[in-house]
């Protein structure tokens, strides 16, 4: 078995470090290829990738692109990506998929961008109310499925995965959850794989300015001095 994923930039890349925790997740080794980012839409991707967006896996011949798509190829596969329990892993399947499908305003007003830190509050009606859902599933998963370990359903799951890429954004911009929220935040920011992942992308030295906070937000902070 040899997997390949096609990643981009670890900086900005929020969907690649979902399929890149995926595929740590699995336990198996694979060979990561980096492409830079430029646009939404790079029509020389579709060399690896259908859709022309990463992150991509390869896998001997098949080709499976979107996180989530990699994540459950690869749930089929290996144990361990969803928790063992029915209940827990019905509620997993559902945050991750509530992640994948949604939090438009998270995404468009607070673009990942791990080296930044940057305050831009006060936040739209919108954003507000994203964080609040993420805050509201962070803690409601922990109290009912968290008591085996750290993280949302006890133990390191895809649901975790596809919340990392909201932990860096919360550290970034200054969100700062409250209680069991909190905790997890910081619990999930320690993951040995998030850290490795950051790492990474702090030693990146590629600026794409349609991801950078003190671009967007250029205005704004000028006006505030």
């Amino acid at each position: 078995m040899a997997y390949t994923l096609y990643i981009g930039n670890k900086n900005y890349s929020s969907w690649s470090l979902r399929g890149w925790l995926a595929v740590k997740l699995a336990a198996v080794p694979f060979r990561e290829v980096k492409v830079q980012l430029r646009g939404t839409h790079n029509p020389d991707n579709r060399s690896f990738s259908p859709s022309a967006l990463v992150p991509a896996l390869h896998d001997d011949g098949v080709q499976v692109w979107d996180s989530l798509s990699i994540g459950e190829y690869l749930a089929e596969r290996h144990p361990g990506l969803w928790p063992a329990d029915p209940l827990a892993r019905a509620w997993a399947r559902s945050i991750t998929a509530e992640m994948h499908a949604g939090f438009a305003a998270l995404r468009g007003e607070m673009t990942m961008c791990i080296r930044e830190r940057v305050d831009v509050r006060p936040w739209s009606a919108a954003l507000a109310a994203d964080i609040a859902r993420v805050e509201e599933i962070w803690s409601a998963t922990r109290r009912r499925f968290g008591k085996g370990g750290a993280y949302l359903a006890g133990a390191f799951c895809l649901a975790d995965a596809f919340y990392a890429p909201v932990a860096f954004r919360f550290q970034t911009y200054g969100v700062t959850p409250a209680g069991e929220a909190g905790t997890y935040l910081a619990a999930l920011l320690a993951h040995p794989f998030v850290k490795a992942w950051e790492a990474d992308a702090l030693a990146e030295t590629e600026v794409i300015d349609a991801d950078e906070p003190r671009v967007l937000y250029r205005d704004k902070l000028a006006r505030r001095g």
